[in-house]
């Protein structure tokens, strides 16, 4: 799949972009049977893409060889779990078997951003996403540097994480879109006057179609402000364990049922939001939690990320409840 056919495919999503979670046995180490159940059960709901050991998949916990394995299961089951799931007849590129793309997360410096880069492009991905290298505070020189040769390592398209320690100028994301390879650019910071300014000056200087993401944490609750902006396309957690809800929420997006929108965003994901800020690390762990409350086991989070508070997730089994409650509301 070149850049071009995954940006196309992802301009226009049929559902969600889906970030799994990672799922460990007992004994801590990784379970591919049910990584690729959980992603297989996504597929099959509609997910339009399927972005492997990112945040949400703890990809700061995985080792090498973990990682490569499950970006591997991530694409065999985004394969088996692509028919009859919604997917338009005709969406798939030529040569992709009918599977919805797959994008994994790479990051830390240079050399293991390429290194884990390289595994992905190995494993069958169709994309990466760049996200903060770690530690440092970097320059923009250097972090145009980072990711240009990111974007050399591998023939995979690039989507460039800003956040944390990652934040870019407009000119520096105007040169990352004249790159060859970088197709998009995903926002977990929530400037929005800094990214108003960085859609401008892109679309004034380079021709085409340059993508653009939310990517900050339950992305649903600020996304009526970055389609203000023109930025459709936003990463959700809750489709891991409430896809129904997700897709709702999607569906009610790209209809302008606003009357649903306000629904979902007042009794679901506002109380969601503010369960999720009750403990650090809740956008990860609080969503495996609610991963296992819908009936798969997926195991705890790694270190140094913590379960959530016993009160914590019996309250989100009831905003659940009550999220599927305002879907047959709407029935």
């Amino acid at each position: 799949m070149t850049p071009a056919p995954l940006a196309a495919r992802l301009r226009d999503p049929s559902g969600p972009l889906f970030f799994p979670v990672t799922a460990y046995g007992p004994d801590g180490s990784v379970d591919l049977d049910a990584y690729r159940t959980h992603v297989r059960r996504g597929v099959a709901a509609g997910a339009a893409a399927v972005f492997t050991c990112c945040g949400t998949g703890e990809f700061h916990a995985l080792l090498p060889e973990e990682f490569e394995d499950c970006v591997r299961a991530a694409v065999e089951a985004a394969g088996t779990g692509a028919a009859g799931t919604g997917v338009p007849p005709g969406r798939a590129e030529p040569g992709a078997r009918g599977r919805v793309p797959v994008i994994a997360g790479v990051g830390y410096g240079t050399a293991l951003a390429v290194r884990y880069a390289r595994l992905a492009e190995g494993a069958g991905a169709d994309g990466l996403l760049a996200m903060p290298p770690y530690l440092v505070l970097a320059a923009q020189e250097g972090l145009l540097r980072h990711y240009r040769e990111i974007a050399a390592a591998t023939a995979l398209p690039v989507i460039v994480y800003q956040r944390d320690n990652a934040v870019l100028t407009p000119r520096t994301v105007v040169e990352l879109a004249r790159t060859d390879g970088v197709i998009g650019l995903k926002d977990g910071l929530g400037d929005l006057d800094l990214l108003q300014r960085i859609v401008s000056a892109v679309r004034t200087e380079v021709p085409g179609d340059f993508l653009y993401f939310n990517g900050l944490p339950t992305a649903e609750q600020t996304q009526l402000a970055y389609r203000a902006l023109g930025i459709p396309l936003y990463s959700s957690a809750v489709f891991c364990f409430a896809p129904e809800i997700a897709l709702a929420f999607h569906r009610a997006l790209e209809t302008d049922d606003q009357d649903t929108v306000r629904r979902l965003l007042d009794g679901f994901y506002r109380p969601f939001v503010e369960l999720r800020a009750q403990g650090r690390g809740y956008a990860v762990s609080l969503v495996k939690a609610g991963v296992r409350l819908r009936g798969l086991d997926v195991g705890e989070v790694r270190p140094p990320l913590h379960e959530p508070a016993e009160e914590h997730v019996k309250q989100l089994a009831q905003l659940i409840e009550r999220g599927y409650a305002l879907l047959e509301e709407d029935a």
